[in-house]
């Protein structure tokens, strides 16, 4: 068969490397969605987005400037799901999934490290989280972890792991 004319593959199967349902879900399912959840607040209802950030600190009205840097947060936070749930599906080559899933564990450590001004007790009392701290902590830990853990190879065979690209 010529190029053209070949079969296309899946990107969780393509090139000899299958993709694991749990990162299957997640990465392609589960987080773009709910990072398009996140955008939408951040766009269209700012005030109980940034209400559940810090309740006290919440302004009201919103100011203008605030109100375009939430847009904007929005529109990083779209980047990031249509990046996940459009580039990874489109690409079968192991490297670039490699690649895209470091830089999104180096934004988790950032997006962790910007919710340090509310305490320590942000990132381990549970029983005291509202709807965005579930987001911006629980979430976030749980999106790291599957980064780790796919970075780290876990979860495929030794012949996929000892391919640079695949």
């Amino acid at each position: 068969m010529t190029a053209s004319k070949q079969p296309k593959a899946s990107a969780a199967s393509a090139a000899g490397f299958t993709l694991p349902l749990p990162y299957r879900l997640f990465f392609l399912l589960i987080e773009p969605i709910a990072t398009a959840v996140g955008a939408y607040y951040a766009f269209f209802d700012q005030r109980t987005y940034l209400g559940l950030t810090h309740a006290s600190s919440a302004p009201s009205p919103i100011p203008l400037g605030t109100s375009i840097a939430m847009s904007q947060l929005a529109n990083l936070y779209m980047a990031f799901a249509f990046i996940e749930a459009l580039v990874l599906r489109s690409t079968s080559d192991l490297g670039v999934w490699k690649a895209v899933l470091f830089c999104f564990l180096v934004a988790d450590f950032g997006h962790l490290w910007t919710v340090r001004v509310l305490g320590s007790q942000i990132y381990w009392s549970v029983s005291e989280w509202n709807a965005i701290d579930w987001g911006n902590v629980g979430f976030v830990y749980l999106g790291a972890s599957l980064r780790i853990a796919f970075l780290t190879g876990m979860g495929f065979s030794g012949k996929t792991k000892a391919r640079k690209n695949a």
